[in-house]
């Protein structure tokens, strides 16, 4: 029994084969090509220690990324309120000092008051 009866193949005529040297020879070349493609492929794919940091290389990529964007977001949003009403706090401190020192005052006193009280 052949090769190609045990396989369940039609047998091979190997009689009709009229191709030339060259291009069996390419044909083989072109196989070893796919067949180092393939190998690599499933090489890859079997490295699960580079799969795990490539993985980690985009998670970490994206958290970048979106840490950039809610900063933009942030600074967007903040430093003009942030600093116009520092700024009016100021404002309004130098145009009515009494009011920031009678503040100043109470908050002094009771504190005050609350330390002498502990003893």
């Amino acid at each position: 029994m052949d090769e190609a009866t045990r396989t369940g193949s039609p047998p091979l005529d190997r009689g009709s084969d009229e191709r030339s040297p060259e291009e069996i020879q390419s044909d083989i070349e072109r196989t070893r090509e796919e067949l180092g493609d393939t190998v690599a492929a499933v090489a890859e794919k079997a490295d699960v220690k580079a799969q795990a940091k490539a993985k980690v290389d985009e998670v970490k990529q994206r958290a970048a990324g979106k840490k950039d964007e809610l900063v933009g977001k942030a600074r967007s949003a903040s430093p003009d309120s942030a600093g116009e009403a520092a700024g009016q706090a100021a404002g309004k401190a130098k145009e009515n000092p009494l009011p920031l020192a009678g503040g100043g005052a109470f908050l002094a006193g009771f504190l005050i008051g609350r330390l002498s009280g502990r003893r």
